[in-house]
């Protein structure tokens, strides 16, 4: 990790270039109206030389930066594919090149978080990691009680690393804003700031994996690890062996692999919040795989949001709602969960041409995902002229981390192309989906909703 901009003032000046960057490409765009640019084209280009700015400075950024970038995917819809594909090409090539830590650092780390005499507590260590991320590493170790673990080791300085890019990024609101002028971006920054900082955390990493695999332990359709042990920056699990990773079946899966991975991940992930009250967060395709006996494996309970009953039957009205297509009703659903602020005026019409293909997977009995429709979609959403509705809408902080997986899961399944009945899942394991809104009284529904959160 030598290769990484650590020191402050190198990322600190990095970070700074953006607001100057978008100062000056302000004073462009007013220079060009004045010369007779309609003001709609001028709008476009500052906002697409903004986002190229935003992620070419965020990719360039490894370690705790990186992950900011990772975190800050949420911005992707509204990127035109020609910014945002290179934006995550660049995270790409910084995984697959980040060098592993020196076997002495990682058993420094061991010592710190095992005791001095961490070495007895394996019968094997690999010094070689058979994976990495942004902020950790994992090898591959026999326990002392013979069983096959993963030892996940956290690079050092990654939290602080990351808290200090995430304290630079709150004073970018202005530029953000000019991507999405609907949004309440320095809410949303805290509320990823605060679960970046739990991710940091193996403690609750380690308590949420624990929730899972005691709720999903003996399941016929999946599998978690257990947590062996757990202490500092060091954390270990039963390893998984065999089958098949999401990402091997997405590139050459048979169609009934995919539909088979397909179903169950949509499964894992509606049905989290029900069985344990707390949803899986990072649907990533290295975090699942399909196991030689049918099953789905599931790892990384680092990202995980929690769920109460009333916030989880909340949400399963307004996926109802949505579904119904009733444009009264989604608005005031819309306003009363604060995804339409006070005083933005949103075209019904228009509205409703966004809303009506994004809940078409929970109308229709079967639906087959597609990257034709992905592609479809992802044109309506990134579309960065002023007219366009999804730049009018907000993202509410406690919906930061359920849209991060609406949006990457619904991008798995097109991967997969899978074919299933995917509203019966809503239907079986989300509250509020099947309830029929109550319309002109929906006000006392949500107040009585708001009661039971609180």
């Amino acid at each position: 990790m030598s290769d990484l901009p650590r020191r402050a003032v190198t990322r600190t000046a990095k970070l700074a270039s953006l607001p100057i960057g978008f100062a000056g490409r302000t004073a462009l765009g007013v220079g060009k109206r004045t010369l007779g640019r309609p003001a709609e084209l001028v709008a476009v280009e500052i906002q697409q030389r903004t986002a190229d700015q935003l992620f070419k400075v965020l990719g360039e950024l490894k370690g705790g930066a990186m992950k900011v970038g990772q975190m800050l995917s949420i911005f992707e819809a509204a990127l035109p594919a020609e910014i945002a594909g290179p934006y995550r090409a660049t995270l790409t090539r910084l995984q697959e090149a980040a060098p592993p830590l020196p076997a002495r650092t990682v058993h420094k780390v061991l010592e710190e978080g095992l005791g001095a005499g961490w070495r007895d507590r394996f019968i094997e260590f690999d010094d070689t990691p058979a994976a990495a991320a942004s902020i950790g590493q994992v090898h591959k170790a026999v326990w002392e009680d013979g069983r096959t673990v993963a030892v996940k080791v956290q690079y050092p300085g990654a939290g602080k690393a990351l808290i200090a890019d995430f304290n630079q990024l709150a004073r970018l609101s202005r530029l953000f804003a000019v991507l999405m002028p609907g949004l309440d971006i320095k809410s949303i920054l805290a509320e990823l700031k605060e679960r970046v900082a739990e991710e940091l955390d193996y403690t609750i990493e380690a308590a949420s994996q624990s929730a899972f695999q005691e709720a999903y332990d003996g399941d016929p359709d999946f599998f978690v690890p257990a947590v062996v042990a757990q202490s500092g920056h060091v954390l270990v699990t039963e390893w998984m062996d065999g089958g098949t990773p999401l990402s091997k079946i997405i590139s050459a899966g048979t169609q009934e692999q995919r539909d088979r991975a397909g179903l169950l991940y949509c499964r894992f992930l509606f049905s989290g919040p029900a069985r344990c009250g707390l949803l899986h967060a990072d649907p990533h395709p290295g975090n699942f795989r399909l196991l030689d006996d049918g099953r789905l494996g599931v790892l990384d309970f680092g990202a995980v949001d929690r769920l109460p009953g009333g916030f989880h039957r909340r949400i399963g009205r307004l996926m109802r709602i949505g579904t119904m297509l009733d444009l009264d009703l989604i608005e005031q659903a819309l306003r009363e969960d604060d995804f339409i602020r006070d005083g933005v005026e949103i075209d019904p019409e228009a509205l409703h041409a966004f809303i009506a293909p994004v809940a078409e997977p929970l109308i229709e009995e079967t639906f087959k995902f597609s990257r034709e429709w992905l592609r479809q979609e992802a044109a309506r959403v990134t579309d960065l002229r002023p007219t366009n509705v999804v730049r009018q809408l907000n993202l509410p902080p406690s919906y930061v981390l359920i849209h991060r997986v609406v949006t990457a899961g619904t991008g798995v399944l097109c991967q997969l192309e899978a074919e299933g009945p995917f509203r019966g899942e809503a239907l079986a394991w989300v509250p509020g989906f099947a309830d029929e809104p109550a319309g002109a009284d929906d006000d006392a529904v949500f107040a009585g909703e708001d009661a039971d959160s609180a």
